[in-house]
This record gives structure tokens, sequence and C-alpha cells, in this order.
């Protein structure tokens, strides 16, 4: 029986391509009140915002909007306005597109009323974009690509390394122990200087002493040109001239490729830091141990600053993959490592466990009682990890700073004693 007086729910769904979006509106009675194709410009956008108030979108009650991704440019001018606008992963979509037609027919205005349709029954099954503030988008944006230039790193580290192993031992050995390895300035300025064995073997150290100058080495020049000549010095095996010199030039081209990795991940690092410095939230998250500007970044960027996005820490441990997932049938019941998850957060969880053990007596004690109760090392880590996530969401709620007293309270000397 329909109320009159109440105005009737109405749900969207854009199926979105490259050049052009297929929007579909639909009531809550399932009654499909629209349907129409847009283009992906300023024009095909007031086109789709003028349908909506149309429709009955209004500030105070703005119809909601369900699309197959949360980036774009459509996507960003839905969230400006302030309407919701549910992300919905495409083979969800399939999956509901699957229980109206056994034909398995599709299309892109399919697709849209399908979206609309998933609001229209299961609305409340889906969470929306969360409401972040211009900045930590930002950050987010930042933070993520400046974590794709360090992965993009270490593969231009491998490319060159395996490249170095087929004709060129020596510069192996010579930062075999270094901290950054081949990604450091002093083995690229003497990749750039020598790509091949045979011309670092007439290096002089003067001349290794004015490249480690170049790269900024200022303590132990001399030391380490000594270092460098004896090593390049050594008896190695050698490939043909003409195949060395071939190599050489094979190792400039992936030495050019490393160079551009490092000065993206070093500049993007700089800009992150700085944007993530500027947020109200950053005092908060670099009180825990563990985390600095960047990783502490990483993890605003992940989590955002939309106080009503996770009801509650369970919400925020499940999303960070630390929280495990137990699978119960029958008699069988297992508990298990969470495998869907933000893999970006989980990576720098574990990084943030690792370094907290050396800058907490507490989150090294806990630790240690998860490895003797018999986790492995990576289990211990992720039960840590489990833990700060639950101590992060209190005080980001609660506005207060980190305090090892409250994180890891020592026992009492009677409790001690009888554990004793």
């Amino acid at each position: 029986m329909e109320i009159v007086g109440l105005p009737t729910p109405v749900f969207c769904g854009v199926d979105w391509a490259e050049g052009h979006h297929d929007i579909a509106l639909v009531e809550a009675g399932g009654k499909q009140l629209a349907k129409v194709r847009i283009s992906d410009d300023a024009a095909g956008f007031a086109q789709l915002t003028a349908l909506l108030t149309e429709h009955g979108d209004s500030e105070d009650a703005p119809i909601p909007v369900a699309i197959e991704t949360s980036r774009g440019l459509l996507v960003a001018c839905l969230r400006a306005t302030g309407r919701p606008v549910f992300a919905i992963n495409p083979p969800a979509v399939a999956r509901y597109r699957d229980r109206h037609s056994v034909a398995r027919k599709k299309s892109d205005a399919v697709d849209a009323a399908a979206l609309a349709n998933i609001l229209r029954t299961d609305m409340a099954a889906h969470r929306p974009l969360p409401a972040d503030s211009e900045l930590v988008q930002a950050i987010a944006v930042l933070a993520r690509a400046q974590q794709d230039a360090v992965w993009a790193r270490g593969q231009a580290q491998n490319k060159l390394r395996s490249q170095l192993r087929e004709f060129y031992p020596a510069i192996l050995d010579a930062y075999a122990q270094h901290k950054h390895g081949l990604c450091s300035r002093e083995a690229r300025s003497i990749l750039a200087a020598a790509p091949t064995p045979t011309m670092a073997a007439k290096l002089t150290r003067r001349r290794l002493q004015s490249l480690l100058k170049q790269a900024g080495r200022v303590r132990g020049i001399q030391t380490e040109a000594e270092r460098l000549h004896e090593v390049f010095k050594r008896e190695y095996l050698h490939q043909l001239p003409q195949v060395e010199t071939a190599l050489g030039h094979q190792t400039s081209a992936l030495l050019r490729q490393l160079n551009t990795a490092c000065d993206n991940a070093e500049q993007l690092e700089e800009a992150v830091t700085q944007a993530f410095a500027e947020h109200h939230d950053a005092p908060i998250i670099r009180s825990f141990p563990g985390l600095a500007s960047l990783t502490g970044a990483r993890i605003l960027a992940e989590i955002g600053d939309d106080r009503t996005r996770f009801a509650n820490a369970r919400s925020l441990k499940a999303y960070a993959g630390s929280a495990p997932v137990t699978r119960s049938s029958g008699k069988s019941c297992m508990v298990m490592s969470r495998k869907i998850k933000n893999q970006r957060l989980a990576a720098v969880g574990y990084v943030w466990a690792f370094v907290s053990l050396t800058r907490s007596p507490g989150a090294r004690a806990h630790y240690d009682r998860r490895r003797a109760a018999g986790d492995r090392h990576v289990a211990a880590q992720r039960n840590l990890f489990n833990r700060f996530m639950g101590m992060l969401f209190y005080c980001l709620q609660n506005g207060h700073i980190y305090d090892e007293t409250i994180a890891f309270p020592q026992p009492s000397p009677e409790l001690a004693a009888a554990a004793a």
C-alpha cells in the first residue's frame, strides 16, 4: 500500500565506460523510471544531475548512486555534490544480474539497471564511499603513488641485478653488503661511469673518489675508494669483448630506468610527508611506536578521516586484514588469516609491527608472548598489528595520543609474584 504524502525513494545505477556512461533510475517498487546514456564530459555530468533533480534529488534527500568503480572524474564529481556513492564490486554485479536472467544476456543498460536494483534491495549490505576531507584524498593519491614507485624501484633493481649477474659480478660483490644495494647513489654513479667490468677495472683511485663525492658521500671516501679499487681488480670470468660491450649498453638502459624509479620514489616521499604533516591526525598517528611520517601517511591514506566509516574497532581490523576470519560448518570450525583485505594497509602494517619491536617494550613483550605460545613470526606480527589497529581506532575517535602505559599495562607486583 502506498503511503500518500511521502516521496517514493529513487535509486540510480551508473554503468561507466571510457567514452560514455549508461544511467538507470529505479523506484522502490522496482519500476524503471529512466534510462539514458550520457557522455564522459561536463555536459554529460550536467545531464545526469538534471535527471536526478527531475526525479526528486535534493540537498536534504540526495538520490544514492551505485557504480562499479571508486575512481575517476565522474565519481569525484558525484562525491563533491555530497550524495552517497556506492562502489559495487563488478563480480557482485555479475552475480546479481544472473538472479534476473537465465539467458545470461548482458548490456550496458542492463548493468546500470542491475546496479540501481542492488541499492533498492540490498543498500544496507553495502557501504558508501567515505566522506574524507580533500586533504586526506590528496594524501591517499600521493601515498599510493609513492608506494607504487617503491615497488617499481624494486622491480627495476631486480632487473638490473639479473642483468649484472650475466657478466658483471664485480659490482654485485662491491655492494652485496650495502643497505640499499644497487639503489644506492654510489652504486648507480659507478655503474653510469663504468657499465662493464673492463671499464670498472680501469677506474683509478682518484676517479673512484670523485665518483663517490658526486654521489654525496662525505666520510671515508679514500677508504671506500681503496676497497672498490681492490674489488674491481680481482679476477673474474668475462664475456667476449663485443658481447660485453653490448651488455654494457643494455645495462645503461636498465640503469636509466632505475634512476627514474629512485627519483620518483624520493620526490613522492617528500610530497606525501609534507601533506601528511598538515593533517590534524598526524600527531596522533606519529605518536605510535614504529610509525614515522611516510608509514603514518600510508595508514591515514587507507583509513581516511571520516569517523563514521568504521562502526567499531573490529570493522577497522577486518578492513586491515589483521583480524582472523572464522569458517564454521557443522562440526568443522577453522580460524584462518584474512585474505580479502586492503593490501596496501596490510603491507604497511607488517612494517609497523616489525619496527615497533625495537621502539616499544610492551610491543616486544607481546610479540615474545605470542611466539612462546606457538605463533610463527608472521602470525605474531599480525596479532601485534591487530592490537595496534584497535588502539589507533580508539585514539583517533577520542583525539588521544598513544600512551605506552595504557597500551601495554604492566602487571601488578602481586600478580607478577603469583605468576612466578
